[in-house]
């Protein structure tokens, strides 16, 4: 007869979602260096006064966590899988100070491209050696929302230190059609009450804190909001070219808390694509500054184009 594991003894596994406003190369940095991961990988008010990494499959990856009272564990891990910007795969076995194996936590890290950014997802899920330790592992869901905080502050940090000034020009195009007509289109990109439908962050991640639009030539469009880790983006624009479900032609600068990190021309063309449908292109030439050439305007303007079709639908 086969044994079973005892299922208290494999809590179910954590899952968090985090979109970070950083380059995926700039957030997988942030894992890839003792230096880096010694100011963020434990809850609030851990201190970590030693880490080991080495970013290659088999290498070290120890992290040596002091509560606030002062109680000490290792995190010894080794790195099961690396793929560079993509994928980070951890088998840790958590200690006490004594070296004493308390629970074993399988972590899985996968980096993809999001509007504004990375959207970062963690997996981990936990093997109890020492049934006087399960309380460690149900803590986890907390735990590792405050370490993503922790991460979402260095990855801040990271931006904000002294950095080659660049500039890298571009355009891009992406095209929609949509079951509406022109002019029901052009209302959802002219009239505030139908653009709020759709423009702005996830439902749940991003929170509106300004927003005005005077749609005229010469007019001003402004929408800043919140995202879930406390950054802050802005979109200031000004209309240079109106005609009515036809074109819309406007100039915007995007900002993630007080830096500017592109300044975008922005073209619309509006065209009937059958009865009763419509399809929409937007070509956008753009200034992308200081290392923000990572393609995430191209993201969000896509990501709001399906926003705009889905209230369409509505």
């Amino acid at each position: 007869m086969t044994k079973t594991a005892d299922p208290a003894l494999r809590p179910a596994p954590v899952r968090l979602t985090r979109t970070l406003h950083a380059p995926r190369k700039l957030v997988f940095e942030a894992w890839s260096t003792a230096e880096h991961v010694k100011r963020w990988f434990a809850p609030t008010g851990f201190a970590i006064p030693e880490a080991k990494v080495e970013l290659r499959a088999g290498g070290p990856f120890e992290v040596l966590m002091r509560s606030p009272k002062g109680e000490e564990h290792w995190a010894r891990g080794k790195i099961v899988e690396v793929k560079a910007v993509e994928r980070l795969v951890i088998d840790f076995v958590v200690e006490d100070a004594k070296g004493h194996a308390l629970f074993r936590a399988f972590t899985e890290a996968d980096f993809a491209d999001a509007p504004d950014g990375t959207r970062l997802d963690v997996t981990q899920s936990y093997t109890v050696l020492d049934p006087e330790a399960a309380w460690m592992a149900e803590g986890a869901p907390q735990g590792w929302a405050q370490t993503l905080d922790n991460l979402s502050a260095e990855v801040r940090r990271m931006q904000s230190t002294p950095f080659e000034r660049s500039v890298v020009h571009a355009t891009f195009t992406v095209e929609r059609t949509y079951d509406a007509p022109v002019e029901r289109v052009y209302r959802a990109l002219s009239e505030r009450e139908a653009k709020d439908k759709w423009f702005g962050g996830p439902h749940g991640q991003w929170t509106l804190l300004e927003r005005a639009m005077d749609f005229c030539v010469g007019g001003r469009e402004m929408a800043k909001g919140r995202w879930e880790s406390g950054v802050v983006t802005a979109f200031d624009a000004i209309y240079c070219d109106i005609v009515p479900n036809e074109r819309i032609v406007y100039a915007y600068e995007m900002r993630l808390d007080e830096r500017k990190i592109s300044i975008s021309l922005a073209t619309m063309e509006l065209k009937a694509a059958g009865p009763g449908r419509t399809a929409l292109k937007v070509t956008e030439q753009g200034a992308f500054l200081d290392g923000y050439d990572d393609g995430s305007r191209e993201r969000g303007t896509g990501f709001l184009l399906d926003k705009l079709g889905e209230s369409l639908s509505e």
